[in-house]
């Protein structure tokens, strides 16, 4: 597809659309030079994954959640980046709307690591070990 082209899945609700994004989450630090924007990306995704490493590591909960929780964000984080390295933004393709009422298009690694981060928070609120009791 071209970028703006796509297909109704769901008429009303859903579409695949070819949209690329060189900014952030909604397009932020969209305005910013490519070069300085690219490399701010990197430096944060590896910042990113290198805390998940972190966590990953000092938990003594040998959670399956957990290690899928990472794991998604891991993989988000990477999947991003690489259209980010290969070229020079992201592709996004999953619109849904309602009306006209749109949620900004986004990709599948944006959901990884949304899902990923929501897990996260329901790990740390709900299930991670309670380190006062030690």
């Amino acid at each position: 597809f071209e970028i703006g082209e796509g297909f109704s899945v769901i008429k009303g609700f859903f579409d695949i659309v070819h949209v690329r994004n060189t900014g952030a989450a909604f397009g932020i630090l969209q305005d910013i030079p490519e070069d300085l924007r690219v490399i701010f990306f990197l430096l944060i995704t590896v910042a990113a994954v290198a805390g998940m490493f972190y966590v990953f590591l000092q938990s003594e909960d040998d959670s399956r959640f957990l290690k899928t929780i990472l794991c998604l964000i891991v993989a988000g984080a990477a999947g991003n980046l690489t259209d980010r390295l290969v070229l020079r933004e992201v592709v996004d393709f999953l619109s849904f709307y309602i009306g006209p009422y749109r949620w900004p298009t986004f990709n599948l690694a944006d959901t990884y690591i949304s899902v990923g981060m929501v897990g996260l928070i329901i790990f740390s609120v709900f299930m991670a070990p309670d380190e006062k009791k030690n």
